[in-house]
C-alpha cells in the first residue's frame, strides 16, 4: 500500500491569485534556498567527493512531491508509492536502494535524505538532498566494483527508513549503517550535512509561508509548475516533429572484456505529447554498467536539454511531465531486473545526454551539439600508509565539453555544471601521492569551426603502495563530431613504473596493485568538433598552438600550417584547397562504424577490442 500522510489539519489549500512580483520573489527565494542547501552541504561534509567536488544534488518539491527547483527531477512520487508506512510531522527519511524508489536513486552510493515540511498540521512541501558516499562497504574500497554481478556486492542498501520519527533521532539505525563503511567518519559527517541542508531549505519555506501565507505560497508553486508546462508545450510543438527520429550510442565495454553496449532511443510527437522510446537498447549487462533509469529522471534530462538549447531563461521543474511519455524495455541496460549490479551506471547516465543531443539536433542542425564528456570517470586509490593508517581516495575526472553552435567547448570541464575540481594541494596534503602533471591534453578536442574541448592529462605519482581502480569510458568509441566537425580523442590510461617502463591499462579495472614511485597517467577524452574545421580562423588556431591547446601537427586538421609560431598564409591556402571535398559535410562523424573500430582498435589504442556481448537468455531462445 502507498505511504499514508498524516495531517492534523488536513484542510486543502485555497487557490489564490498571484501577481507577477510575488511570483518573482517566491521563485528567486526558492532558487536561493537551493543555493543555500549546496553551501551548507560543502561547509559541513568531510568527503572530498562532496566537500571538494560537489557530488550532491538538492531538491525542493511542493506538497504533492513535484520538484519546484532542483536538478534530477523528483523521486518523491516513487517514494510515496513504494513506502509502506506513515509520514508525520517531525519525520525525516533516508534511503539509498535504487530498487526501492523506482530508480530515482541510481546506485547505492548515493544517500538521499528527505524531509517533509509541515506547517500548522498541514504538509506544505518536501526538501531533499542526496550525495555520493565515498564508501558504503562491499567487496572493494569505494563500493563501486565494476565486476560486480549483483547489487549485493556493492555495499549496504538502505530502503526508505525514518532517520527521525516525530522528531526523535534513530541513533541505532545510523550506528548500524556506519558500521558497514570503511570511512565511517566521512559517511557520518556527510549524512549530517545532508540533514542540515534539508533543514535549511525547510526554514526558508517556512519563512515564505509566514510572509505570504500558506495558500499564497502553494498557489505560487502551482503557477511555477503551470508556467513551465506552457513554456515546454510551446518548445515541444515548435522543435519536435511527428515523424520518428532515432539515435544510438554506445558504452564501450563492461570492464569484463565485452562491449560495446548499445543505447538506442527514438523520438516523435503525438499531438502535444513527446514519445521517447528506448526499444533497441541492449539487454542488461552481467557487470555493473547497468543504469536503472527512472522515467521522471529522464523527463527532467529531456527538459533540461530542451531548455538549455532553446530557451535558457526557463526555470525547469516538474510541471511539464505530462507532456512526455518514456518507454524503457524491462530487462534492458536501462531497466535491469533486480538484483542487477548498478554501481558503474555513470557511463550510461552521461551517455543519455549525447543521445538527447543527437535526437533533438537532427531536425535543427543549427542547434546540434557534438558528443562531449558524457561521463564522470572515477579513480580509486586505497591502502595503508607507513604509519599504519588507512587511506582512501575517490576522485572524479574532467574532460572536454563538445563543440557547440555558439562556440568552442570548454577544456577540462565536468559533465555536471556544478562540479568542481579537487585542488591538487588538497590531494597532496591528505593522500600519499604527488600530482606531477595537470594540464589539458592538446589536440584531444575534435577539430571544427568550433573546436571540441580538450580532455585532461593528470599524472599521479603514488608515494605508498596500494590498490587502484579506474572507471572510464570512450576508449573504444569516439566522441563524435557534427556538421562536419571531427571526433574528439579517446581516453587513455598508462601505468608508468618507477623504472620508467610504461603499460597501457584498461579504462575499467579493479584491484590493480601499485608501488611507491609508480605513476598513473589518467588521460580523459575530448569533445567532438562542430562545423567545418577549414572554416576556423587560422589566427585563432595559431593562438591555440601558442597556448598549448593545439599542436603544430594538430593545426593541420584545420588546414592551417604553422611555421615558427605564425600562420604560413600561402601554405595554409594550398593545404585547405587540397583538403576541401566536393562531398557534403556529414551530419555526424563517429570516426568509423563499430566493425571498423574493432578492426583498428588495438593498433590505435594499444588494447584489444572488446568482444561482442552474448546474452544467455537470447542465445537460448535462438537455439
Amino acid at each position: 500500500m502507498p505511504a499514508q500522510i498524516i495531517e492534523t489539519h488536513p484542510a486543502p489549500f485555497a487557490s489564490k491569485p498571484i501577481d507577477p512580483v510575488t511570483l518573482e520573489v517566491i521563485e528567486n527565494a526558492l532558487r536561493n534556498a537551493r543555493v543555500e542547501m549546496d553551501a551548507t552541504l560543502v561547509r559541513t561534509a568531510m568527503s572530498p567527493g562532496i566537500r571538494e567536488q560537489g557530488d550532491a544534488f538538492p531538491l525542493i518539491a511542493d506538497h504533492k512531491g513535484r520538484m519546484i527547483v532542483g536538478q534530477f527531477g523528483s523521486f518523491i512520487g516513487g517514494f510515496l508509492a513504494g513506502y509502506e508506512g506513515t509520514i508525520e510531522e517531525g519525520d525525516m527519511f533516508m534511503m539509498s536502494d535504487p530498487y526501492s524508489v523506482e530508480g530515482a536513486i541510481s546506485h547505492s552510493n548515493d544517500w538521499m535524505v528527505l524531509l517533509p515540511v509541515y506547517r500548522e498540521g498541514r504538509l506544505l512541501a518536501f526538501t531533499a538532498m542526496f550525495g555520493h558516499q565515498s564508501d558504503i562497504g562491499g567487496k572493494v574500497a569505494g563500493s563501486m566494483p565494476i565486476d560486480a554481478h549483483s547489487i549485493f556486492e556493492e555495499g549496504v542498501r538502505i530502503p526508505p527508513v525514518k532517520i527521525y520519527s516525530k522528531g526523535v533521532y534513530n541513533a541505532d539505525l545510523v550506528r548500524l549503517i556506519m558500521h558497514q563503511s570503511r570511512k565511517a567518519d566521512w559517511c557520518k559527517a556527510d549524512l549530517n550535512a545532508l540533514i542540515a541542508s534539508c533543514r535549511v531549505a525547510a526554514r526558508r519555506i517556512e519563512e515564505m509561508a509566514v510572509r505570504f501565507g500558506e495558500d499564497v505560497y502553494v498557489s505560487a508553486t502551482e503557477e511555477l509548475l503551470a508556467r513551465n508546462y506552457r513554456a515546454m508545450k510551446h518548445l515541444i510543438s515548435t522543435s519536435i516533429g511527428e515523424a520518428p527520429v532515432s539515435f544510438e550510442d554506445f558504452i564501450c565495454d563492461d570492464g569484463m572484456g565485452f562491449g560495446p553496449y548499445r543505447i538506442k532511443c527514438s523520438m516523435w510527437r503525438e499531438g502535444e505529447t513527446v514519445i521517447l522510446d528506448f526499444d533497441g537498447t541492449d539487454p542488461q549487462s552481467p557487470a555493473a554498467i547497468n543504469f536503472f533509469l527512472n522515467e521522471n529522471m529522464f523527463k527532467m534530462f529531456f527538459g533540461i536539454y530542451m531548455i538549455m538549447v532553446f530557451d535558457p531563461q526557463i526555470l525547469f521543474n516538474d510541471g511539464f511531465y505530462d507532456l512526455i511519455e518514456v518507454r524503457i524495455p524491462k530487462g534492458s541496460l536501462l531497466k535491469p531486473n533486480y538484483p542487477a549490479a548498478l554501481s558503474g551506471r555513470t557511463h550510461a547516465l552521461g551517455r543519455i545526454f549525447d543521445i538527447l543531443g543527437g535526437l533533438l539536433g537532427q531536425k535543427t542542425p543549427e542547434f546540434l551539439n557534438a558528443a562531449g564528456f558524457s561521463s564522470s570517470p572515477h579513480l580509486f586509490y586505497s591502502g595503508v600508509d607507513g604509519e599504519g593508517q588507512w587511506f582512501q581516495l575517490f576522485q572524479i575526472g574532467f574532460g572536454g565539453i563538445p563543440g557547440r553552435p555558439m562556440g568552442d567547448g570548454p577544456d577540462g570541464h565536468s559533465l555536471w555544471p556544478g562540479f568542481t575540481n579537487v585542488p591538487n594541494e588538497f590531494l597532496e596534503r591528505y593522500f600519499p601521492l604527488v600530482i606531477e602533471r595537470y594540464e589539458t591534453a592538446p589536440d584531444s578536442g575534435g577539430a571544427g569551426l568550433h573546436r571540441g574541448g580538450n580532455g585532461i592529462h593528470m599524472t599521479y605519482r603514488f608515494t605508498e603502495p596500494g590498490t587502484i581502480a579506474i572507471h572510464d569510458d570512450r576508449w573504444f568509441t569516439k566522441p563524435w563530431g557534427v556538421n562536419g566537425g571531427k571526433p574528439g580523442a579517446r581516453a587513455r590510461k598508462i601505468l608508468e613504473k618507477a623504472d620508467g617502463t610504461q603499460t597501457i591499462v584498461g579504462n575499467k579495472l579493479e584491484n590493480m596493485a601499485v608501488e611507491a614511485g609508480d605513476m598513473l597517467h589518467f588521460i580523459t577524452w575530448g569533445g567532438g568538433g562542430w562545423g567545418d574545421p577549414l572554416q576556423r580562423d587560422p589566427a585563432l588556431v595559431a593562438k591555440e598552438v601558442a597556448q598549448g591547446l593545439v599542436t603544430v601537427e594538430g593545426a593541420r586538421a584545420y588546414g592551417v600550417v604553422i611555421v615558427d609560431g605564425a600562420v604560413d598564409d600561402a601554405a595554409t591556402a594550398m593545404l585547405r584547397t587540397e583538403m576541401t571535398s566536393p562531398d557534403p559535410l556529414p551530419l555526424f562523424d563517429h570516426g568509423g562504424s563499430i566493425e571498423e573500430l574493432r578492426a583498428t582498435c588495438e593498433a590505435e589504442t594499444g588494447l584489444p577490442a572488446p568482444q561482442q556481448p552474448v546474452w544467455r537468455h537470447l542465445a537460448v531462445a535462438a537455439e
